[in-house]
């Protein structure tokens, strides 16, 4: 069985690469980290690698370009005017392509996302600044929707993510939003301890998105950003209530059953959806 092959982007202020590769290895996956140049090229046809090498494509959290000009334009741009076709077809082979954070934010800029009915050139959704008018590094509790599309989030009903960022609210016309919950296309939310909708309490929803929106998917479920970032959570260590929980596994008599964070299996089915439905 051939490798399924992860490229991570770095560079300009992406960061948390390394988190998401070694997220991605894992989970199964060759990965691999490369600045976007090398990717690009610094003119037509002198990329030094080609998307055509890889399964899953992953555009990571961070401040690309300073954030300037909003955050994830400028990727968006330098993306679209370079490789935006080679993305395309990407797409069009049955591949993959994750958005965590800067990368959600650089996906809608692009089209990407929502990418309704196969448009992947119109800008139909937002990921504009929080209502608190702050940045936020916190962690929040998400509920999957049952019935999204999203082939990330098969076999996920909820789990916990830190979220860090100052425009991370996710914001569109209600008509496009109702489209997107009838297609199937809004993937996570937040919620409260208990399950229930954060119906815009903060910091239960940290930055105000519409209907407590988190990630979303394209029509075919192969697409998806999100504002928090389940690299993070490789670890069970990396929850701030990690002590709590060994102790209270001791006291339980009870050793930690799981050391793999939470996050891992959004990577892990992405491993797995590629080994299911590529010719590898």
């Amino acid at each position: 069985m051939k490798a399924v092959k992860a490229l991570v982007l770095t560079g300009y202020g992406l960061n948390c690469d390394y988190e998401t590769d070694f997220s991605l290895k894992i989970a199964g996956a060759y990965s691999e980290r490369l600045h976007i140049n090398e990717l690009i090229g610094s003119k037509k046809g002198d990329a030094r690698l080609s998307l055509d090498d890889y399964h899953i494509l992953v555009l990571g959290g961070g401040f690309s370009w300073a954030d300037d000009h909003g955050a994830g334009v400028i990727m968006a741009t330098r993306l679209r005017y370079t490789i935006g076709e080679q993305i395309e077809e990407f797409i069009a082979k049955g591949k993959l392509v994750l958005g965590i954070c800067n990368g959600f934010q650089a996906l809608v800029n692009l089209g990407l996302l929502p990418g309704i009915d196969g448009d992947y050139r119109s800008r139909k959704v937002a990921i504009t600044y929080n209502d608190s008018g702050n940045f936020i590094d916190t962690w929040v509790k998400l509920k999957v929707r049952e019935e999204t599309a999203c082939v990330f989030t098969r076999g996920i009903s909820t789990l916990e993510l830190p979220v860090r960022h100052g425009e991370g609210k996710f914001f569109a016309e209600q008509a496009v939003i109702d489209e997107l919950f009838k297609r199937r296309q809004v993937a996570m939310q937040y919620v409260d301890a208990q399950g229930n909708l954060a119906q815009g309490r903060w910091p239960l929803n940290p930055n105000g998105s519409l209907h407590d929106i988190a990630g979303i998917c394209d029509s075919t479920g192969r697409i998806f950003g999100l504002m928090p970032h389940p690299e993070a959570y490789n670890h069970y260590t990396n929850h701030p209530d990690w002590t709590a929980m060994r102790e209270r596994s001791a006291r339980e008599g009870r050793a930690i059953e799981k050391e793999e964070g939470e996050g891992i299996v959004i990577f892990r089915n992405a491993v797995n959806y590629i080994r299911e439905h590529l010719d590898l």
